[in-house]
């Protein structure tokens, strides 16, 4: 199938998240662009193995004159995949950005209580993520701020905002809507430059093609940051690892991404070889083995 290795990548990044819980209601925030829409689909495809009851619910500001369209997209997303949609239409109000977000967060909080959802769901992404933590650096930060959106936080009594794709960059996401022929639509604000994250959106564009993965690495770095911060146990056994490495072969400057192909691999009772540098394995093998 065209678009199917990159859904089972962003499927495996959601699954393995950590923010989804096994038999969990959820309303999906769907804006009717490519973000939302591809998470729409993602949690569909892993409804079944993780047992979830998902709603989708389109807040319509009506701020724009062609608002309704995106109101038509978010409808079409909920019928092609079959779950029930809840449109919320809020009377037009001039705000800026914050008291916009605020506004449509209460939408959906009352569309959760309504529906005995714990759980809220919404589309950012690892460019998202990016921005974010570049924005907290700006404006001057610590630990908090570098360690940008968590995963999973408290947003109302008895609710939580998921964020399963902090991971994932946008591209797979339009990928994903195009396999499966969902519509979306493009929101025009994201071009006004006095907006600050629009700014810097634009500049990061420059940047990446001197980067490639920029936006995966900054938001790799901001869950680093975060674990580091909250003392997790993902973050011992990272250093763990790490510290192995430096003590047994002298290794400092180790790739993230195999370190933490080892971390996962512990974490889920995996053993076997795990890659770190040309000539050099990790080997895990079970309790009262030595590993090397």
């Amino acid at each position: 199938m065209r678009g199917a290795a990159p859904q089972r990548a962003v499927l495996d990044a959601v699954r393995h998240s950590g923010v989804l819980h096994r038999g969990e209601r959820i309303v999906v925030a769907c804006s009717g662009g490519p973000d939302s829409v591809a998470l729409a689909a993602l949690l569909s495809a892993l409804a079944g193995e993780f047992d979830l009851d998902l709603c989708l619910v389109h807040v319509n500001h009506g701020l724009r004159a062609d608002a309704w369209q995106d109101e038509c997209v978010a409808l079409r997303v909920g019928a092609a995949l079959d779950l029930p949609v809840t449109v919320e239409a809020l009377e037009p109000a001039a705000g800026d950005e914050a008291g916009l977000r605020e506004a449509r967060y209460a939408a959906l909080v009352r569309v959760a209580q309504a529906r005995g959802a714990p759980a809220v769901a919404t589309g950012h992404h690892a460019r998202d993520q990016a921005e974010t933590v570049l924005l907290a650096l700006f404006r001057g930060t610590g630990a908090d701020g570098l360690a940008g959106m968590a995963p999973r936080r408290p947003l109302a009594a008895g609710c939580e905002l998921i964020r399963p794709l902090l991971r994932v960059p946008p591209a797979d996401l339009r990928a994903i809507c195009r396999a499966q022929v969902l519509p979306y639509a493009l929101d025009p604000t994201n071009s006004r430059l006095h907006l600050r994250r629009n700014a810097v959106r634009a500049a990061l564009a420059q940047l990446r093609p001197l980067f490639p993965g920029l936006d995966e690495a900054v938001a790799r770095a901001a869950e680093v940051v975060r674990d580091e911060h909250a003392g997790s146990a993902r973050a011992v056994l990272r250093e763990q690892i790490r510290a192995m490495l430096r003590e047994r072969v002298g290794l400092r400057d180790v790739d993230f991404a195999h370190v933490e192909a080892a971390v996962r691999g512990v974490e889920a009772g995996q053993r076997g070889r795990f890659r770190v540098r040309k000539g050099v394995e990790l080997l895990i093998e079970p309790r009262g083995k030595r590993e090397r």
